[in-house]
C-alpha cells in the first residue's frame, strides 16, 4: 500500500460557524474551553479536541480556558491534572485561565435549590435498580417515580440533609422533573446530584454530594461566558438537556453547544477503561509506555507535536464519525521527522568486520551531513573509521540470494561516507555461527568514491568498534495485531501484538551521539526514526524507535 497522499487541509465546519458569528456581530470575541476529566492521561483522540478548542480560539483572536471536570472524586487525582497540563503545553497550546468545576460547587448547589423551589427538580429515593427499570427504553416510555410529586418543602429538606451527610451513598438522588415519556432518554428526569462520600482531590471532605456531568457542564460554560461549547458527537443527544438548563436557570450567559466527530484510529483502543486495564495488569509499562496512544506515550516514543497538529488539520472537523487508518498518523509522523531529524548511524545487531590491510592503531575521520538531502547538508558531524568496524548481522549472507547487494564472500560494498570494502574470509564459532568477517579496504576510494569510476551498488551503515557508544534500543511497533481490537466477542487483550517491543542491549551508535539529551529525535540511516528516552543519559543511552522508514504493515497487515 502506498503512503497516504499529503492533501491540503480538510474542511472545518466549526471554523465556518465561528467566522459567521464574528462577522455578523453576534460575538465580539470567541471564548472556548477544553474540559477534560482528570481521571486518566490524555490520548491521541484528545489531541483533536485540543487542536479544535485552543486552535480556533487562537486563530480568531479569542480565549480558551482549561477546565477540569472534577465531579467524580472516586476516580480523579492531582497526578492526572498535572499530566494534562503538561500534554497541552507539549502539543503547543497555552490556556488563558485554569478552572475546575469544583470552583463552582457552591453556585451549582444554589442552582439545584432554585430548580427545586421552582418545582422542576425532586429528590428520588428509588434504588438504582428501580430507577433503571422505570426509565424505559427507546421503544417504551418511562414510568414516573413514586417520589416525583414530593412537595418543594420536602425536597428541599431532603436535599439539604443529603448535603449534610445524613444519608448513605445511593440512598437518594436529585433529579430534574422534565418528561419520562420523552423520546430523548437524556430528558427522562435526569440525575443532577448523587451522594458520594469520598475525598475530593481539591475540596477534601467538604462535600458528600456531587453534581453530574450533565448538570455541571453547561452551567460551568455559562459562568465562564463560553461562546462556543465544542464537544464530540456522543454529546449531541445531550444538547437538549444542556439547553433546558440554560432556559430554566438564571445563568450569566448562554453558550452554544456544537458537536463534531471524534478522532478514532485503527489498531488502537482509546477507552479509558481499557487503557487503565492495560496499565494495571502490566501489559504495558505504564501510561507513558511508548506503545500507548496517550500523548505522554507518544511524546516518549518520539512523535513530534507538529505531526499531531498537522494530522488533526488534515483530518478536518466534520459531523461524521469514522475510523482513521493508523497509517495516516504514521505518515504524518514520518513526514515531519524526515524534515527535522538529523541523520546518524547506529548498528542494532553488530557483526564485527576486521579490515586486514587497514593500519593498526590508525583512525581516519570523515565528514558526513546531518541532512543529506539539503544543499548545505544542514550541519556536519565527524565519523571515525578504524581497523575494526561493526555492521548489521542482517547485512551479511554467506550464500547470497539473487539481487543481494550487501556483504557476501568476495563482494564489494560501500561503508557509507567512508570506504569501499571487500569480504575475503568468514570466521565462525564452534556452533557454526558467523562471528567475524575479514575484509580489505580500498585506500584509494576514501569517502566511498572509487577513482576508477567502478560501480558499487551496495551501501551499508556502520560504526567504529573502538569509538561506537553502547546503547539500549527499544524497537516499538503497533500494540495490536488487528484493525479493530476487541470487536465482536473477542477480548482485546488476546489481540496484543507479541512483537510490539524488541529490546536490543548490544546496539552501538556513532560517537557524535554520546552526549545526546533526552528527547532528542534522530534518524538512524537505513533503519528508522528514533528518540532518546526520558531516562537516557550519557554513559547509559536508552533509545526508542519511533517508527520505521517505511510502512512494514502495508502488504501483510503485520510487520514484514
Amino acid at each position: 500500500m502506498s503512503e497516504p497522499k499529503d492533501e491540503s487541509a480538510a474542511p472545518n465546519f466549526v471554523r465556518d460557524i465561528i467566522a459567521d458569528d464574528l462577522q455578523s456581530g453576534k460575538h465580539q470575541q470567541i471564548v472556548t474551553r477544553f474540559p477534560p476529566e482528570p481521571n486518566g492521561y490524555l490520548h491521541i483522540g484528545h489531541a483533536k479536541a485540543i487542536c479544535v478548542d485552543f486552535g480556533l480560539a487562537k486563530e480568531f483572536g479569542g480565549r480558551c480556558n482549561l477546565r477540569f471536570d472534577d465531579t467524580n472524586p472516586v476516580k480523579e487525582e492531582t497526578e492526572f491534572v498535572e499530566s494534562i497540563k503538561e500534554d497541552i503545553k507539549w502539543l503547543g497550546f497555552e490556556w488563558n485561565e485554569v478552572h475546575f468545576t469544583s470552583d463552582y460547587f457552591e453556585q451549582l448547589y444554589a442552582w439545584a435549590e432554585d430548580l427545586i423551589s421552582a418545582g422542576k427538580a425532586y429528590v428520588d429515593s428509588q434504588s438504582p435498580e428501580e430507577m433503571k427499570a422505570n426509565r424505559g427504553d427507546f421503544g417504551t416510555p418511562g414510568t414516573n417515580s413514586p417520589h416525583r410529586n414530593r412537595s418543594v418543602e420536602e425536597n428541599l429538606d431532603l436535599f439539604r440533609r443529603m448535603k449534610g451527610g445524613e444519608f448513605d451513598n445511593g440512598a437518594h438522588v436529585l433529579r430534574a422533573k422534565i418528561d419520562m415519556a420523552s423520546p430523548n432518554m437524556n430528558l427522562r428526569d435526569p440525575s443532577l446530584y448523587r451522594i458520594l462520600k469520598a475525598h475530593h482531590h481539591r475540596t477534601g471532605d467538604t462535600w458528600c454530594i456531587y453534581p453530574t456531568y450533565d448538570f455541571a457542564h453547561g452551567q460551568s460554560d455559562a459562568i465562564e461566558h463560553i461562546t462556543h461549547s465544542l464537544c464530540t458527537l456522543e454529546f449531541e443527544a445531550h444538547r437538549p438537556l444542556y439547553e433546558w438548563f440554560m432556559d430554566n436557570l438564571e445563568v450569566p450567559a448562554t453558550p452554544r453547544q456544537i458537536e463534531f466527530a471524534r478522532l478514532n484510529f485503527t489498531y488502537t483502543v482509546m477507552s479509558k477503561r481499557k487503557l487503565r486495564q492495560l496499565v494495571e495488569e502490566g501489559h504495558v509499562g505504564g501510561w507513558d509506555d511508548p506503545r500507548m496512544p496517550t500523548l505522554s506515550g507518544m511524546r516518549r516514543r518520539g512523535f513530534s507535536p507538529a505531526a499531531l497538529r498537522n494530522l488533526c488539520e488534515r483530518v478536518g472537523v466534520s459531523k461524521r464519525n469514522s475510523f482513521i487508518d493508523i497509517s495516516l498518523l504514521e505518515h504524518a509522523v514520518r513526514d515531519d521527522l524526515n524534515e527535522h531529524s538529523p541523520r546518524y548511524m547506529g548498528v542494532m545487531k553488530p557483526l564485527e568486520v576486521v579490515l586486514e590491510n587497514f593500519p593498526e592503531g590508525h583512525t581516519e575521520w570523515f565528514e558526513a551531513p546531518q541532512f543529506p538531502g539539503r544543499e548545505d547538508g544542514g550541519g556536519i558531524r565527524r565519523i571515525p573509521l578504524t581497523k575494526t568496524v561493526l555492521v548489521e548481522q542482517d547485512d551479511f549472507l554467506e550464500v547470497p540470494v539473487k539481487k543481494w547487494r550487501r556483504l557476501a564472500p568476495g563482494m564489494e560494498v560501500r561503508l557509507r561516507y567512508a570506504a569501499l570494502i571487500t569480504c575475503k574470509e568468514v570466521v565462525k564459532n564452534g556452533a557454526g555461527e558467523v562471528v567475524r568477517l575479514i575484509c580489505t579496504w580500498d585506500p584509494e576510494a576514501k569517502g566511498g568514491n572509487p577513482a576508477d569510476g567502478r560501480k558499487v551498488k551496495g551501501t551499508l551503515h556502520w560504526v567504529s568498534a573502538e569509538h561506537g557508544i553502547p546503547a539500549s534500543v527499544q524497537n516499538y511497533d503497533r500494540l495490536f495485531t488487528v484493525e479493530s481490537p476487541g470487536s465482536g466477542d473477542t477480548n482485546f487483550l488476546e489481540q496484543i501484538n507479541p512483537d510490539s517491543l524488541e529490546t536490543l542491549e548490544g546496539a552501538r551508535v556513532e560517537p557524535a551521539l554520546a552526549e545526546a539529551a533526552a528527547g532528542t529525535r534522530i534518524q538512524f540511516e537505513r533503519l528508522g526514526y528514533y528518540c532518546f528516552d526520558q531516562d537516557s543519559k550519557p554513559g547509559a543511552l536508552r533509545i526508542n524507535r519511533t517508527i520505521t522508514l517505511r510502512d512494514t504493515w502495508a502488504k501483510a497487515g503485520k510487520p514484514g
